[in-house]
């Protein structure tokens, strides 16, 4: 008995697990066919004398099988498959954790001088004779671009001879922008590193096109590249029209599940003002006004100076009331903008809860409620859905979550009801998470607890909405706070937590919280969606 059982166990031994990146993500559903337009997911899109197209078939050329995420390595990879007269910009890299879900942008030269061939190649990094696990060996070399070009990504070889100097091409210099960092890929103690890029300037009117090239890194020194420019004067060419965004929005709107235990639901702003919401002017607090279905008698722009402010209805009955919302009631308000040079759309929907519910706290094995700590009058959230223009993909989906947020690639969202990502909003504070579960904010053991789940109640993002671009007039000029000022003192709140508290745990527990944001505390209403850096910039990460 005992040899057949050694000898199951070596058979285990033997079997290597498949990693995650050995099964390649598709979305759910296949892509419908998008109705008619311009630029829109036409496969191709010009940026002023260059061309380029999305390739998501790959070469693998070598792989690391240890460090990075989960301690699972990356992958290096050449596209292949490549349409006729373009060429590739540079290699892709992953980690191993996650499904094969990439694309990287090639180019065409479509005015005879936006790409050139490298001079030559410096070698940037081996893998050989480092004692680590890895399918054979790998080489990472830096393009040496001709006068007037600059490189966009490097080239990865499982040979120590360099790369032939037509595997690649560099991009005239008026046609890129500066890049940076963006998440770890890959890297080892002895100061390499290899992450993901993207544009330094990114917003609605900013130029830079990201490659999806890699980046590596040489004890924090970078290889001096850089990613493309819309040169073309046109960063809205690409852009879907409005038929092609209803059509986005039935496929992609998302699902957002509230954790069973919630009290404070969304509405649309109409109930809210209909129900009974006041304005305040500073000066002049004891005559609120009613606030018309459509705002039109809110004061427009002039940014948040304090001068007025949103608030509950006075009676008590109706306040409670209003507090809770009214999910039948509730739309979402959508916003579309230009990203990453024109060649993504993102697609923003934004909820509105009349108010946000009191906090909980995790002090290592205690679970304590805050009092009125989190609380607010006013509560605005997004979840954002990044898309390519040059198919119409989903790339990714960003979750917002208080005063930042995280993106997620497609292959880390849950979907359910074919394309449809999946998001669950925090108990209390709706904060957007891609997956049910505890988040704590604060330091180790203790801080605020954000739980979600999948209780009955959830909003279908699509089936009732509003596009707005900020120029309707009424609460979308609105630029001051949906809430009043703070109504209670965080010293004394903490101070009626602190006494249930172990001596040793009260200052960490003090410091803790307090090195939360506003928006977690709740000292204030918030502003509209206009009125958000990533109205017109990205979303912060």
């Amino acid at each position: 008995m005992g040899s057949v059982y050694r000898k199951i166990c070596r058979i285990f031994k033997k079997t290597k697990r498949p990693l995650p990146i050995e099964t390649s993500f598709v979305l759910p559903s296949a892509l419908p066919s998008w109705p008619a337009g311009e630029g829109f997911a036409t496969g191709i899109i010009d940026l002023g004398g260059l061309q380029i197209r999305q390739v998501s078939t790959f070469n693998r050329i070598w792989a690391a099988r240890e460090g990075g995420p989960d301690n699972l390595g990356a992958a290096f990879f050449e596209p292949s498959a490549l349409p006729d007269g373009f060429f590739m910009l540079g290699g892709y890299s992953q980690p191993n954790n996650k499904p094969l879900s990439g694309w990287v942008l090639v180019a065409k030269d479509a005015d005879g001088a936006a790409l050139k061939p490298p001079t030559d190649y410096s070698l940037v990094w081996s893998s050989e004779n480092l004692k680590m696990k890895q399918d054979g060996v790998g080489y990472i070399w830096s393009p040496t671009p001709p006068d007037g070009y600059r490189a966009v990504g490097s080239v990865v070889t499982s040979s120590p001879a360099k790369p032939a100097l037509d595997a690649i091409r560099c991009v005239r210099v008026d046609l890129t922008d500066s890049v940076e960092a963006e998440d770890w890929i890959w890297g080892r103690s002895d100061g390499f590193s290899v992450y993901t890029s993207r544009p330094r300037n990114r917003g609605v009117e900013a130029l830079g096109v990201p490659t999806n090239t890699f980046l590596a890194q040489n004890n924090g020194g970078d290889l001096g590249l850089v990613c493309l420019k819309n040169g073309n004067g046109k960063i809205n060419g690409a852009m879907p029209n409005s038929d092609q965004i209803k059509a986005l929005i039935q496929t992609y709107s998302p699902r957002l599940y509230f954790h069973p235990d919630e009290q404070y639901f969304p509405s649309s702003v109409t109930w809210f003002f209909q129900n009974g919401a006041l304005l305040y002017t500073k000066g002049d607090e004891s005559k609120p006004v009613a606030i018309d279905a459509t705002g039109s008698n809110l004061p427009q722009g002039g940014g948040n100076d304090g001068l007025y402010w949103i608030d509950l209805p006075v009676d008590s009955a109706a306040r409670d009331r209003v507090k809770k919302g009214d999910v039948s009631e509730a739309c979402s308000y959508i916003h579309v903008k230009p990203m990453l040079g024109g060649i993504f759309t993102d697609i923003v929907f934004w909820i509105f809860y009349p108010f946000n519910g009191p906090a909980r706290a995790k002090v290592e094995f205690l679970n304590i409620g805050l009092g009125k700590i989190g609380e607010h009058v006013g509560d605005w959230e997004h979840v954002t859905l990044r898309i390519s223009n040059l198919n119409g993909e989903l790339r990714r989906v960003y979750f917002a979550q208080h005063s930042e947020g995280e993106w997620v690639d497609a292959s880390g969202v849950e979907f359910g009801d074919g394309n449809r990502p999946v998001a669950y909003a925090s108990l209390h504070g709706h904060a957007a998470y891609r997956k049910a579960g505890l988040v704590l904010q604060g330091n180790g053991s203790i801080g605020i607890r954000n739980d979600s789940g999948k209780g009955k109640v959830f909003l279908d993002c699509g089936a009732k909405y509003v596009v707005i671009s900020g120029g309707e007039g009424g609460w979308v000029n609105y630029g001051r706070e949906w809430g009043p000022k703070i109504s209670y003192s965080i010293d004394e709140e903490l101070k009626k937590v602190e006494k249930v508290l172990p001596g040793k745990l009260k200052s960490v527990f003090d410091k803790a919280v307090r090195s939360l944001p506003d928006e977690v505390l709740g000292e204030e209403g918030p502003t509209g969606p206009k009125w958000k850096d990533s109205w017109v910039g990205d979303e912060r990460s």
